[in-house]
């Protein structure tokens, strides 16, 4: 095992988009756990647009991380070394770790990866990311035959799940993406009905085009614009879904006007609902048990933007605000160092 540790600690908050200047990269020595701790190799890092909000003086939904601290990510690690009762050496685990190559933990909120599973999966179609879009689908969205579902940010990790759920349950399914690569998987291999290239359309002329009846439910990932077009064109008892607004890059100094188009939530009698997933956190086992009935049977496809090295960290995470990723964001920080338990 290695004896040194490193570690991308925050030492500035961002101005915009997350930059290599705003972490240190340290070394130290690795931790040895004490009783009712284990010490973790982490192995697999996320990146989510949530991450940024974390960043932010003021904290979003939880207190922001302090400077001189690792920063935070969801990850997947193997066990090295336990001397807690309920995991043991070998063990594959998941939750909230942190930027480092080592990590101790107390076990609170990981979650052993299931046999038969990917690893890495569980940081997105079984993680954060395919829950999220599960939820906020399912119950928020309450999508039903025949309907037209839009989904915006659609060829994230997210959105594209969110989209195939969408017709899985009989939806006419329109994803707002960027770039052709983007706009071309979402039809070809998630099965769209079809999509918008916000990069080199006008998405409310397709909107038009596409659902000339207006649109029952929409899954947001991005506000904006998007949204303010959207909601020119919901039908009677639409259904707002507000997962993320990664158009204004979490940062309120730079959040846009409200949408303009807001009272038309009144006049159709609609609703718009916004969500966090740590809400349904005591039905996490239904929502994996549906998705991954829905991968076995070919129903869902994902997709994985995987680079490498703990170094690349930072650069990573601003990669999804620069729109640059197909599907969830990782980063491979380890192999497993232990056999399997």
């Amino acid at each position: 095992m290695q004896e040194e540790n490193r570690s991308l600690v925050l030492t500035s908050r961002p101005d915009g988009l997350v930059g290599d200047e705003n972490f240190e990269l340290r070394t130290g020595p690795v931790p040895r756990p004490e009783e009712g701790q284990m010490l973790i190799r982490v192995m697999w890092l996320s990146f989510d647009p949530t991450q940024r909000g974390w960043l932010l003086p003021g904290g979003t939904y939880r207190a922001p991380l302090d400077i001189g601290s690792v920063m935070q990510a969801y990850a997947v690690g193997q066990v090295v070394e336990s001397r807690h009762g309920a995991y043991r050496a070998g063990q594959l685990v998941q939750g909230l770790l942190s930027w480092q190559d080592w990590q101790l933990s107390d076990g609170e909120d990981l979650t052993v990866v299931p046999e038969g599973i990917e690893p890495r999966a569980m940081l997105g179609i079984y993680g954060t990311t395919g829950l999220t879009a599960y939820f906020g689908l399912t119950d928020i969205g309450d999508p039903r035959p025949g309907e037209t579902v839009v989904i915006s940010g659609a060829a994230g990790a997210t959105g594209s799940v969110a989209g195939q759920i969408a017709r899985i349950m009989g939806c006419r399914t329109i994803g707002i993406a960027g770039g052709p690569e983007k706009c071309g998987w979402l039809v070809d291999q998630a099965r769209f009905d079809s999509s918008i290239d916000y990069k080199s359309e006008r998405v409310g002329a397709r909107l038009d085009e596409l659902a000339p009846e207006g649109i029952d439910v929409f899954f947001d990932n991005t506000g904006g614009d998007v949204l303010d077009s959207v909601l020119k064109r919901i039908r009677r008892r639409a259904r707002i879904v507000l997962c993320g607004s990664i158009s204004t890059g979490y940062v309120p100094k730079k959040l846009p006007p409200g949408p303009s188009n807001y009272f038309n939530l009144c006049l159709r009698s609609s609703r718009m609902q916004g969500f966090l997933l740590g809400d349904y956190r005591d039905r996490f086992d239904e929502g994996r048990s549906a998705l991954r009935k829905w991968v076995d049977e070919g129903e869902i496809v994902y997709e994985e933007d995987i680079k490498e090295g703990l170094e690349n960290a930072p650069r990573t995470l601003r990669r999804i605000f620069e729109g640059a990723n197909l599907g969830k964001q990782l980063l491979k920080v380890a192999e497993a160092p232990l056999p399997l338990a």
